[in-house]
């Protein structure tokens, strides 16, 4: 995928994730908390490829888990699979970060 539309795609995920929100009557802070940590919108497209592949596996993470968390059944497996994939395309510092904030928000 080329990255202008990987960018389209971002767009298309973030336009989707407020319209889910509105749809819930849910504001998705936990479910999107990785994804705002991450800071990489589709109208940056300034930054790399590989923060914004980053950033659609992390925000349909999210949209999975917010659609699971409001009661649509079936999602699990698709949720921990995008988990996964964005795993994938972290850097150390990255990882490093969203460990602190989940270490945090269990605690």
């Amino acid at each position: 995928m080329q990255k202008d539309e990987l960018i389209q795609l971002h767009t298309f995920l973030l336009q989707l994730k407020t319209h889910l929100e509105d749809l819930v009557g849910n504001d998705g802070i936990e479910q999107f908390e990785i994804y705002n940590i991450l800071n990489v919108t589709p109208y940056q497209v300034y930054k790399s490829k590989r923060e914004h592949t980053l950033a659609v596996f992390t925000l349909s993470k999210g949209i999975a888990d917010l659609l699971l968390d409001n009661s649509f059944t079936g999602l699990e497996k698709i949720s921990t699979r995008l988990e996964m994939m964005s795993e994938r395309f972290m850097t150390d510092k990255e990882k490093s970060i969203i460990n602190k904030v989940e270490v945090s928000a269990s605690s």
